[in-house]
């Protein structure tokens, strides 16, 4: 698994390190029962306080992806909670409209995206299959 912080980025580090978390398991990059690193771990790695990490990873225990064992460490669940897409629509259009605006003021024009987004999809399944278990900090 590899997570990318970006400091300038408008979302709160502890968002963008659970969007990262959850778009992991979306593509299989993290499966259930994989282990997560610790705290203290990811935050070194990161380089960003343990706390940052913990609510990240609080947030995401409430919300039923991973969970803690005492003494063993921080897993994802066996049985992952299904997002429902009237909870997540909202964040995708806005997503999508962010992508169209910027490919348009750069000069792209639709297909240019489409074409951008099946090379994306492309990598994301290639990354599913390699099974990357890598974690990065502080890159933009």
């Amino acid at each position: 698994m590899q997570i990318l912080i970006r400091m300038e980025s408008e979302l709160p580090l502890y968002r963008q390190i659970m969007g990262q978390i959850i778009e992991a398991l979306a593509v299989g990059r993290l499966r259930p029962g994989d282990k997560l690193p610790s705290h203290r771990d990811l935050a070194e790695e990161l380089v960003v306080a343990p706390l940052t990490i913990k609510k990240a990873y609080d947030e995401l225990e409430a919300q039923g992806f991973i969970e803690t064992q005492r003494g063993r460490g921080t897993f994802i669940c066996a049985r992952l909670p299904r997002l429902k897409l009237a909870d997540q629509r909202e964040e995708i259009d806005a997503a999508a409209r962010k992508l169209l605006s910027l490919a348009y003021m750069v000069g792209l024009e639709f297909r240019d995206v489409m074409a951008i987004l099946k090379k994306v999809e492309g990598e994301l399944m290639q990354d599913t299959h390699a099974g990357s278990a890598t974690t990065k900090g502080g890159e933009s």
